[in-house]
């Protein structure tokens, strides 16, 4: 049940995107393209966005880069999270996240399901948070984005968001 209390201002969070792929172009990212319309469509920014190859390494620098930068809140990552050899972005979330976020893979296969049914087995979508920055990692499928973003995300980097949302924990992430 999602519920927003329009009370409250909203307040926008600063999003990066980074599409894992090593085939697309800013041009071709279509995914990445839905992703960012949404996130601006809601009031958000979108502090950054890029393209990197599946490479462990690659994919974990630009993960720590935004990391550091105090000017993204959250970085939302599409492709590489399937089962084949080349798809590596949940083991490059593994070298940085200090904190899982369990629900949100296990609630994004869920809604998955309902769409696509037993094919949404191969997905490892999942989230985190290091350095005071939730991750998220969506599928790379225009329509997996989609799902993760307007089944999910949109509510909950929402601060209007009741019960509870993940804004209003931004400011306790690094407490220790």
């Amino acid at each position: 049940m999602t519920r927003i209390d329009t009370s409250r201002p909203f307040l926008p969070v600063r999003i990066a995107v980074m599409t894992v792929s090593d085939t697309r172009t800013l041009e071709t990212d279509t995914s990445g393209q839905a992703l960012v319309e949404r996130i601006e469509g809601v009031g958000h920014v979108v502090a950054a966005r890029a393209i990197e190859r599946d490479d462990v390494e690659g994919i974990t620098t630009r993960l720590l880069d935004w990391i550091a930068d105090p000017e993204i809140d959250v970085v939302i990552t599409n492709g590489g999270t399937g089962v084949t050899g080349r798809d590596v972005t949940p083991e490059a979330f593994e070298k940085v996240i200090e904190k899982r976020i369990e629900g949100f893979g296990e609630l994004f296969r869920m809604l998955s399901y309902q769409k696509i049914g037993t094919s949404t087995i191969q997905s490892r979508a999942l989230a985190g948070v290091a350095g005071g920055t939730y991750l998220f990692a969506l599928p790379g499928s225009t329509g997996a984005v989609k799902d993760g973003w307007d089944d999910i995300l949109v509510f909950q980097l929402d601060n209007r968001h009741r019960p509870c949302n993940f804004v209003e924990l931004m400011p306790r992430l690094k407490e220790r």
